[in-house]
C-alpha cells in the first residue's frame, strides 16, 4: 500500500474488464495512481486507488497471485507467452504483481467508484468466514428455515451469499469438526448447532492460515510457497480411510455438485 502503479500490462482483453464489460485500460487498472488500500472478503480481493477507482480480483479455482520483490527475478513459469500471466502491475519501487490463471476461472473487474463496486460485488457476499458471528450465520440460513428448505447444510456453507470464503475443503472439515452430517437440512439447525458450526469454521480456517493453506495440486501463496494445511485434513480427501475419531471407513457423496467426504458413523444426520 502507498505505492504508485508505474505500469500495467493486460495480456488477455477478456480477462480484465470494466463494469460495462469492455476491456479495461491501464488507467482502469490503476496505472499512474497510488494504491491506497487492499481488502478481502471471502475469495474476493480488491485494491482501492487514489483516484477513487477499484480493481476487484478473484482467483477462481486455478488463479495465482505472485508478488516479486525488486531484487528477485520473475520465476520462469511466470514468463513467456505460455505463462498464463494475464495481468501484470509494475510498482514504482520495481515490485511486480502478477496474476496468473491457466484455466481462466478467475477474473479482474474495474470500477470507477467504490459505490459501483459494492453494488456489483460486495452486495452479493455474506460476511467473511473468518469474522462471521453465530447471529450472522443464523441470518444467512434464515431463508432455509422460512422456506422449510431441504437444502443441505454443506450446500448452504458453499453459498457465498451466506458466508464468504468457505470452499469445498473447509466445509468438509468444519462439518466433521462438529460431527454434523453434510446432508443435514440447513433449516433444521438449532441455535447451539449454529454456534458450534461458527466456531468450527473459524477454527479450521485459522489453522489453515497458520499452515499456509492447502496445496493439493498447484496452490501457491503470493511468495510462491506451498501450504501444509492438507497434512492436517481430517475429512477432505480421506474417502476409504479410517475415521480419525471413530475408526469407521470414511464415505463419499456429492452435494451441490461437489465431492463430499464424511463419516457416516459419527456425523449424524438429523
Amino acid at each position: 500500500m502507498g505505492r504508485v502503479v508505474a505500469r500495467v500490462r493486460s495480456v488477455r482483453l477478456d480477462f480484465a474488464l470494466r463494469e460495462s464489460g469492455e476491456p479495461a485500460s491501464p488507467r482502469d487498472l490503476l496505472q499512474g495512481t497510488t494504491i491506497e488500500s487492499l481488502h478481502r472478503r471471502g475469495k474476493l480481493m480488491w485494491a482501492v486507488g487514489g483516484n477513487g477507482g477499484v480493481v476487484a480480483m478473484h482467483l477462481g479455482m486455478s488463479g495465482e497471485m505472485r508478488i516479486v520483490p525488486p531484487e528477485q527475478a520473475v520465476p520462469a513459469e511466470f514468463r513467456g507467452p505460455r505463462s498464463h500471466v494475464h495481468v501484470m502491475w509494475a510498482l514504482d519501487d520495481s515490485t511486480r504483481w502478477l496474476f496468473r490463471d491457466p484455466r481462466r476461472f478467475g477474473g479482474v473487474w474495474c470500477y470507477a467508484s467504490h459505490a459501483a463496486f459494492e453494488a456489483a460485488h460486495l452486495s452479493r457476499l455474506g460476511p467473511d468466514a473468518l469474522d462471521i458471528t453465530p447471529e450472522e450465520l443464523a441470518g444467512g440460513l434464515a431463508g432455509s428455515r422460512r422456506a422449510g428448505s431441504t437444502r443441505a447444510i454443506k450446500a448452504a456453507l458453499l453459498d457465498q451469499s451466506v458466508v464468504a470464503g468457505v470452499g469445498n475443503i473447509y466445509a468438509d472439515e468444519a462439518l466433521f469438526e462438529v460431527a454434523m452430517h453434510p446432508a443435514r437440512r440447513a433449516g433444521s439447525l438449532r441455535t447451539d448447532d449454529i454456534g458450534r458450526l461458527t466456531a468450527a469454521i473459524h477454527g479450521v480456517l485459522g489453522r489453515a492460515l497458520v499452515s499456509g493453506g492447502s496445496t493439493l495440486r498447484d496452490y501457491r501463496d503470493a511468495s510462491g510457497g506451498a501450504g501444509n494445511a492438507q497434512l492436517g485434513h481430517r475429512a477432505y480427501g480421506r474417502v476409504g480411510l479410517p475415521c480419525v475419531r471413530c475408526g469407521a471407513t470414511m464415505k463419499q457423496t456429492t452435494i451441490a455438485q461437489r465431492t463430499t467426504t464424511y463419516c457416516a458413523t459419527c456425523q449424524h444426520k438429523q
